[in-house]
């Protein structure tokens, strides 16, 4: 059967119904951009009908919609000349107008979800709202073998498993080699494109600095051999034990275990054998706690949660998470100190020991190309700061500590005897895992294929 012709389906219309062709031909050029009909999908109609005409196209909106049903009626499309026509559609466009944009869109974004359409997010990629062509690209392929499996009645959007098998299907279209790719797949593509925006980023300086990493973080980073994280581990199987890790009144660790930590783990430990006076204690609680949610506090002990418990029995999620940590946003940081630490991981990942002042210097200067013209090294030093107390967590960094002068120095002069900050092989792995993830990360902004701000 031929493809339905634009052109010829509007001028039919303007003979059998000249009223509502105006309306079908601004609609159809919106809905197409110019490229044949047989082009479009069900996410195509429906993110137009729902988003698009409310929000850019004025007018009688509900009259613009049953004119572009009516047209795709003739070029025999009747699903989606029914999605026109349907009470979804007439109840969206009656909340845009009385309820507002902000309802209007909520109520775009529950019914494309329930339309079963929409790619779900899959381990191996959460979408963005801000879309490059090859994402877009991804998005819409994804959709459309939703879509496929929908109608032909391979996927049940009521039964039980239909996440599960939606989730599956995107999983696979994604990794398979596809012939129009040249064998490749869409999740290299999507991760290719994502790694080739996050290089050129902001600025000479740190596009210099970047440069080489698109080739070092092309293909995932394998957690190193033998025992790693073992101050993390050692945290989530004492809050595994029966009544956890005991607190104090004021709900810090309890001293016995604050010593046990810091004799286990090489910390520096003040006299009153607090968790406040040991750093990497502190800094360890609180990622376990409140970043990864693998430990809470219930009363006065610290015990381990159903995902913690996951944690401990996969050793890849933990490297995942413990990684990814290096550069979460800690409460209260700015774009720009999460920045800092993003350079300041991208420099130590070289494996050369730089002097903390070097560091600093380095990273304003990256950071100041960047456009954050009100960087200082002051400003800079401490999310570098943050970020040393992360990798000493972790046991990632060469501490300053570790190296003795081979005779007495005066303490004015110690800290010319210093290490200079260095990462571990560990600890440059986990740069690295680290930067890869922040490469890949999702763009969340407004677009039509998401509806809202994430």
């Amino acid at each position: 059967m031929p493809a339905p012709d634009v052109a010829a389906l509007l001028s039919e219309l303007e003979r059998s119904d000249p009223d509502i062709a105006d309306d079908a031909r601004v609609a159809v050029e919106w809905l197409t951009g110019g490229e044949p009909l047989e082009t479009i999908t069900q996410l195509n109609v429906c993110e137009f009908l729902w988003y698009t005409l409310p929000l850019e196209l004025s007018g009688d909106r509900a009259a613009i919609a049953r004119a572009l049903g009516r047209l795709l009626r003739l070029g025999g499309m009747d699903r989606y000349a029914a999605l026109c026509a349907s009470s979804t559609t007439a109840q969206i466009l009656r909340t845009y107008a009385r309820e507002g944009d902000e309802a209007g869109t909520a109520a775009y974004q529950r019914a494309l979800n329930a339309g079963g359409v929409l790619p779900p997010d899959v381990p191996e990629l959460r979408w963005s709202s801000l879309m490059g062509p090859e994402e877009l690209g991804a998005h819409l392929a994804c959709s459309a073998a939703l879509e496929l499996a929908i109608v032909c009645g391979r996927l049940d959007l009521h039964a039980s498993t239909a996440k599960a098998e939606a989730e599956a299907l995107t999983r696979r279209w994604l990794t398979e080699p596809r012939a129009e790719l040249g064998d490749d797949n869409w999740l290299n593509r999507v991760h290719g494109e994502r790694l080739n925006r996050w290089v050129l980023g902001r600025g000479a300086a740190r596009r210099e600095l970047a440069q080489p990493f698109e080739v070092r973080l092309h293909a995932p980073i394998p957690a190193p051999d033998g025992p790693h994280l073992q101050a993390l581990r050692w945290l989530l199987e004492a809050a595994d034990r029966p009544g956890g890790v005991p607190l104090t009144q004021r709900h810090n660790i309890a001293r016995a275990y604050v010593v046990e930590a810091a004799e286990r783990f090489g910390w520096p430990m003040a006299a009153t054998r607090s968790e406040n006076h040991v750093t990497a204690l502190r800094t360890l609680r609180h990622i376990a706690e409140h970043e990864m949610q693998a430990v809470r506090r219930a009363g006065r002990r610290l015990v381990i949660t159903t995902k913690g418990r996951g944690l401990l029995v996969d050793p890849t999620a933990m490297w995942q998470a413990a990684t990814a940590s290096l550069l979460t946003p800690v409460s209260g940081q700015r774009e720009m100190e999460v920045s800092v630490r993003e350079v300041g991981l991208m420099l130590l990942s070289e494996g050369k020991a730089l002097p903390c002042v070097t560091l600093t210097e380095r990273v304003t200067e990256v950071v100041v190309g960047e456009g954050w013209r009100t960087a200082t090294p002051a400003d800079v030093a401490r999310p570098l700061v943050e970020l040393r107390h992360r990798l000493e967590a972790f046991d990632l960094c060469v501490s300053p500590l570790t190296w003795q002068s081979p005779a007495p120095v005066a303490p004015e002069r110690a800290s010319a005897y210093q290490t200079p900050a260095a990462l571990t092989p560990t600890g440059r792995a986990a740069a690295l895992t680290a930067l890869r993830a922040q490469a890949l990360r999702p763009r969340q902004y407004v677009s039509l294929s998401r509806g809202t701000p994430a």
